[in-house]
């Protein structure tokens, strides 16, 4: 979101800065990783609630980036992200919540050649002889903020990354609906 004069609020200039850092974080891990999945701490509210983790990580009370991403570990990390949100929900003293998933992804008009098949697409898509891998990092806050940043493996450096907050809006969609207070979980 933007303030009046069109500058980004401060939560969404520390939700962009958080999906810059993370999204730097698995780039160090190279490419084809498992998806990934972070906690927004409010950074203030971490340094005081857990000093000696805040000092571990390097942070204080009222100086740094507004929100400091805790890697949630995943139970089975080979299980698609996309649906193991379903099952997840978060305490009220979460933020705003981050997911890092890498997919390939084919040029316009190429949908209508993919397979119904889901094994059978899965191997067009690798095979297609135009498609891209891309790192997806994705993040949203329960103000409603919502950021993407995209990394491109034939455009692999920092200054390549592709920025926007509905670039991928089916995956924020579903970040939003974990933050979701009244959201039933089986």
């Amino acid at each position: 979101m933007t303030g009046a004069d069109g500058s980004l609020t401060t939560d969404a200039l520390g939700l962009r800065m958080a999906a810059v850092e993370v999204e730097q974080h698995a780039s160090q891990a190279g490419w084809d990783q498992p998806a990934r999945l972070f906690a927004l701490a409010p950074t203030a509210e971490l340094a005081a609630a857990e000093p000696e983790l805040a000092a571990e990580l390097g942070i204080s009370d009222g100086f740094g980036d507004p929100f400091t991403p805790v890697e949630q570990e995943l139970e089975d990390p080979d299980w698609p992200l996309e649906e193991l949100l379903g099952d997840i929900t978060w305490p009220p003293e979460v933020a705003g919540v981050l997911a890092v998933v890498e997919r390939l992804v084919l040029p316009p008009g190429a949908e209508d050649e993919v397979p119904t098949d889901p094994d059978l697409a899965a191997r067009f898509a690798a095979q297609h002889e135009r498609h891209e891998d891309v790192r997806i990092v994705v993040g949203v806050l329960r103000t409603g903020e919502a950021h993407c940043v995209l990394r491109l493996r034939s455009h692999d450096s920092d200054d390549a990354l592709i920025h926007g907050p509905d670039v991928v809006p089916a995956l924020v969609e579903a970040l939003r609906e974990t933050l979701d207070p009244d959201k039933d979980v089986m």
